[in-house]
């Protein structure tokens, strides 16, 4: 297929609620727009290039998601526009503009709702950081685990291992204490027991589709007093996809995300500070294919 050009940056008459590294926001009469841009970060910068066709999988692949799981967890899904003058039933007659073609495909309307400050990381398998961690200390997130364990090993069962949410800080692991500090029991509780149970559901699902969810991280929201998943679901952004026929115990593996953008970035010696380097067209070619294909495989259509 032809690549398309690459949508970077959106700018739409409607308030801006919040620009993302990857997706914008806007305000939509008590609703939403989030808007699925092709930009790629690394190391928590956000290249000068972006990927073709990212962002439109990054926002069909949550939906189908959202819409698989719906009956485990209600989501803050409302629509998926996929033909623009949809918008016009969000908006009145005198705030309505002409719709940009872009947004059909990615981008969704959501419900508003109060963002909760932790991230729900959930580990089926030891990779990535926490193999990092477990190498050094035989832990993860400062849970004991047994002894002897390999890279890429399936755990004896998913962790949960929450991590801060914040907007100016990265990522750092949280207690089962520091959760319920912030969520209380109850609520504390109610995200753990969703996060697993989604996981579990997601990844017997992926299986059949020969894909292994090696870890993934989900968000909630309250919806007045009711729990509901927001932001995305299962994308290669939020998750480690890894080939179950190419799986192998003992060895990093190769995943449907930007890794290929991670490796190539190792190599040049980029100091990890803005401005990012410029991406080669064989590197920017190579992760349009992994998300590309992550898709196909898990939706079991092509991205139309």
């Amino acid at each position: 297929m032809n690549s398309p050009s690459v949508l970077l940056k959106t700018e739409l008459p409607l308030p801006l609620f919040i620009r993302g590294k990857v997706r914008d926001t806007y305000e939509l009469d008590g609703n939403l727009l989030i808007v699925a841009s092709d930009r790629i970060s690394a190391f928590d910068v956000v290249l000068p290039c972006g990927i073709p066709n990212k962002g439109r999988v990054l926002n069909m692949l949550s939906a189908f998601w959202f819409r698989k799981t719906a009956d485990l967890m209600p989501n803050h899904l409302v629509e998926v526009v996929n033909d623009v003058p949809c918008l016009d039933a969000y908006l009145p007659q005198d705030r309505r503009f002409s719709y940009p073609p872009y947004l059909a495909g990615r981008s969704m309307v959501v419900k508003k709702v109060r963002r909760l400050p932790v991230e729900c990381v959930v580990r089926g398998y030891l990779s990535g950081s926490a193999w990092v961690e477990y190498r050094e200390y035989g832990t993860v997130s400062g849970l004991t685990l047994a002894k002897g364990l390999k890279q890429s090993q399936e755990l004896p069962e998913p962790l949960f291992t929450p991590t801060t949410k914040g907007e100016d800080e990265h990522d750092r692991p949280m207690s089962p204490a520091e959760v319920i500090d912030i969520l209380g029991k109850s609520l504390a509780q109610e995200i753990k027991a969703k996060s697993l149970a989604i996981y579990s559901y997601a990844r017997q699902y992926a299986i059949s589709r020969g894909i292994i969810i090696a870890d993934t991280k989900f968000e909630f929201g309250l919806d007045g007093d009711r729990l509901i998943l927001i932001d995305e679901l299962l994308t290669p952004d939020s998750s480690r996809f890894w080939d179950i026929e190419l799986y192998q115990v003992g060895q990093p593996q190769d995943s449907y995300d930007k890794q290929p953008v991670r490796d190539w970035l190792e190599k040049t010696g980029w100091n990890k500070e803005p401005p990012a380097p410029m991406l080669p067209p064989e590197v920017i070619e190579s992760t349009t294919r992994r998300y590309l294909t992550a898709y196909e495989r898990l939706t079991g259509r092509e991205l139309g």
